[in-house]
């Protein structure tokens, strides 16, 4: 790290106090900031919130392995496959994927989670009540138990009911958004520009000054990875309980309807409740941007109905607030009672698609164009597209957890030539490298296979494409590269008929095939030549 790089890492954090000192100094008298939090919070610090981001960390680096892999965290087993599956259900909601998963939903957690905690109190609000005149009201119960209970409770409820397999605490998180926002929605909005800049800062102490290159990218597009569902369920299961706190604690907590409606529309639409997508034919997605809009603007209309509709009774006991009340419930029973048979699935066929690996239960292969087992057991057609979808890439399989996931993409193994699957269960992981080689024919497409080695073990070739012919031809000759078992052939044709076939030669080693000489030059090109004439007829495949 250079010196520039060091000064910025120290200097970041120093100005930031010093400005946050001059504020306090303008910002005088003294004590009223603690004050108001020493109100809501025992001794001023949000301890639920605390012990949720310590629970999350301790499944992230420990049940995870975090600490001995950072980024790349044992994930496939902590994923909520189905219910057939209670580790991964009970595991999701606390679990990442990656280093970057974890720090965004932390980065929501540290904004959200104090103000929500704020609003729910871990004192008793009401006038003459006495906060340790009742366990339900002690603040040390609120605050290390009634709150974090909450938050693991909240965590379940989106595991055990979202659609299809999810990881992550992003469904807490939004219930943090969805809680803060009925009794703090201007602050809410205030909250998530805060996480905004908390990681400008985490990313600017990480790496002061970063370069980067124009690269291809081969996943799929960044929305297709938000479980919108899941958010959306969080998120409005946040608002009932918020909705619901506040109608036992009176009429002169409750904010505005205007403000309800403006903070509801900023922070749905901040937090990309709009991206409601779903999957197409051939594998590819669709975001239905306008309509996700729509909810949006419905969320935050009912949002402040339910807020600030009157206790007038409609009929009999029944109130107008109650009525708004059960209709932010209806989504979210509608969502559960959906789930339900999603998550009841198993596997359509555990069967593997090809060669595979088999490590203490689990199946690993590569394969390409086939039907996504996991996917397809679904069967769910929405606005004419499908989940009839197929699967390219390193396939991992566990039948008896009904796992069946494509854990590295066909596009990514080509690009990265090398990428590393971990499997495993709590206690233990095994890590398998997935190994891709390849020769790009001139004016065609590559030669390529692909090989699965688990650490400690040699490495099997699971997968091998098509032969591929380059496009010139030299002396009416043809020549062919040929993937087989871990090796590289030549082959050179004239129409119909082959000529010769031979092992790639060795690097900077020749070999004559009918009357062309093929040479490998620096394991880099492979060379034809007839007489005075040399042509370039492949080069070898290379990787990020």
């Amino acid at each position: 790290m250079d010196a520039l790089s060091l000064g910025l890492q120290v200097g970041v954090p120093v100005a930031l106090l010093g400005s946050l000192l001059v504020v306090r100094w303008l910002d005088r008298p003294r004590g009223r900031w603690s004050s108001a939090l020493r109100s809501r919070l025992l001794m001023g610090i949000p301890w639920g919130s605390l012990l949720a981001i310590a629970l999350v960390l301790f499944v992230y680096l420990v049940v995870q392995q975090g600490l001995r892999y950072p980024n790349d965290p044992l994930a496939i087993p902590f994923t909520s496959w189905s219910y057939f599956d209670p580790v991964g259900v009970l595991m999701a909601p606390f679990s990442h994927q990656n280093l970057g998963h974890i720090t965004g939903n932390l980065l929501g957690t540290v904004a959200l989670a104090p103000l929500a905690e704020y609003a729910f109190s871990h004192f008793p609000t009401g006038r003459g009540s006495h906060a340790f005149g009742d366990w339900r009201t002690n603040p040390y119960v609120r605050a290390f138990v009634v709150f974090p209970l909450g938050v693991v409770g909240v965590g379940l409820l989106t595991s055990t009911f979202a659609w299809g397999p999810i990881i992550g605490f992003s469904g807490v998180v939004f219930a943090f958004g969805g809680f803060a926002l009925v009794r703090y929605p201007l602050a809410t909005v205030v909250a998530l520009t805060m996480r905004d800049l908390v990681g400008t800062v985490y990313y600017v102490l990480r790496n002061p000054i970063i370069t980067g290159t124009a690269s291809p990218s081969f996943g799929p597009p960044w929305w297709a990875g938000i479980a919108i569902q899941g958010h959306l369920f969080g998120f409005l299961v946040g608002v009932v309980l918020g909705a619901a706190v506040l109608a036992l604690r009176g009429e002169e907590e409750r904010p505005s309807a205007l403000r309800l409606w403006t903070g509801g529309l900023l922070v749905a639409s901040s937090m990309t409740l709009w991206a409601v997508w779903w999957y197409q034919a051939g594998g590819g997605y669709i975001l239905y941007r306008g309509p996700g809009f729509l909810l949006v603007a419905a969320v935050a209309v009912l949002v402040a109905i339910a807020v600030r509709t009157s206790d007038t009774a409609i009929v009999g006991r029944v109130t107008r607030r109650q009525v708004a009340l059960a209709v932010l419930v209806v989504p979210i029973l509608t969502m559960g009672f959906v789930a339900v048979p999603l998550n009841a699935t198993v596997v359509n066929d555990p069967t593997p698609p090809g060669q595979a690996i088999h490590l203490d239960g689990y199946m690993v292969t590569y394969a390409e164009d086939v039907t996504n087992e996991r996917v397809g057991a679904i069967d769910l057609s929405m606005f004419g597209e499908t989940t009839q979808v197929n699967a390219s890439g390193v396939i991992v399989i566990e039948p008896n957890r009904t796992i069946w996931t494509e854990a590295v993409s066909k596009g990514s193994l080509a690009y990265d030539g090398e990428r590393t699957v971990r499997i495993g269960g709590v206690g233990w992981s095994r890590s398998v490298a997935a190994i891709r080689r390849g020769w790009t024919v001139t004016g065609g497409e590559t030669a390529y296979q692909v090989a699965l080695q688990p650490v400690g073990d040699t490495p099997t070739w699971v997968f091998e494409s098509k032969p591929k012919t380059a496009d010139p031809t030299i002396a009416g000759e043809n020549v062919t590269v040929q993937p087989v078992d871990g090796h590289f052939y030549v082959l050179v044709t004239s129409g119909t008929e082959t000529l010769g076939r031979a092992r790639m030669p060795e690097n900077n080693s020749s070999v004559t095939l009918g009357d062309l000489t093929l040479t490998n030059v620096n394991d880099e090109r492979l060379v034809a030549t007839h007489q005075n004439t040399r042509v370039e007829v492949a080069k070898a495949e290379t990787y990020e």
